[in-house]
């Protein structure tokens, strides 16, 4: 009778002796990605954030900047050789013909003007910001004529008067030469008609806009 040979046992999966090598080698594969894939994540994201903190304009660049502008027209600058100049600043010191063009008259009663009265071919144009500032104030009355007052940040505030469709609100930041409303007639001073009337305060103090621009 033959003898069956015995078949040599099989070793299970896990005692060979290249398993647990394997999943080794396997899970630090994958840790090796996973690093490096978070490294790449972070690289990313600090070089996004690097190229938008470049972006951004330096501390107090903006301010510096606003510091800087020297006032500008009250209107497109493309209209300036067609301005008319209806009423001056009243100035005390000025000849006797520009304080009497620097009077209003309203129910016989006569104010110095605080500004200067601008028009543009008696006809309604966009009111711009003649410097870059934040609105601080909108008054609305129609007997007077609406006004716009903006502070600057050289210390300048500018008043923008007899002004219709405005176009900001107070805390409204404004940059310079940015329409923020349209000139209008008002029943206060109608002589004048359609026009803008404009004032400049330095420092809290009343001053002639003339000083600052050439009309």
């Amino acid at each position: 009778m033959r003898e069956d040979k015995q078949k040599p046992s099989q070793k299970p999966l896990m005692q060979q002796k290249w398993f647990w090598p394997a999943i080794y080698g396997g899970m630090a594969l994958m840790i090796v990605a996973v690093i490096f894939g978070f490294n790449q994540l972070y690289e990313s994201q600090q070089e996004k954030a690097l190229v938008e903190e470049a972006m951004l304009p330096e501390p107090g660049l903006v301010e510096t900047a606003a510091r800087e502008e020297t006032l500008k027209y009250p209107f497109k600058e493309e209209f300036v050789n067609e301005v008319a100049i209806l009423q001056n600043f009243y100035d005390v010191n000025a000849d006797a013909a520009t304080r009497e063009n620097a009077l209003l008259v309203f129910n016989q009663v006569f104010t110095a003007s605080t500004g200067v009265s601008i028009a543009i071919n008696s006809e309604p144009f966009e009111v711009v910001a003649a410097m870059s500032g934040e609105v601080v104030e909108v008054k609305i009355d129609d007997f007077t004529g609406n006004t716009i007052i903006m502070n600057h940040a050289d210390g300048k505030q500018t008043r923008y008067s007899s002004v219709a469709d405005i176009l900001v609100k107070p805390g409204d930041k404004v940059t310079q030469g940015e329409q923020i409303a349209t000139s209008q007639a008002n029943e206060w001073n109608p002589s004048v008609g359609v026009h803008l009337h404009f004032e400049v305060l330095d420092q809290g103090v009343l001053v002639d806009p003339r000083k600052f621009l050439s009309f």
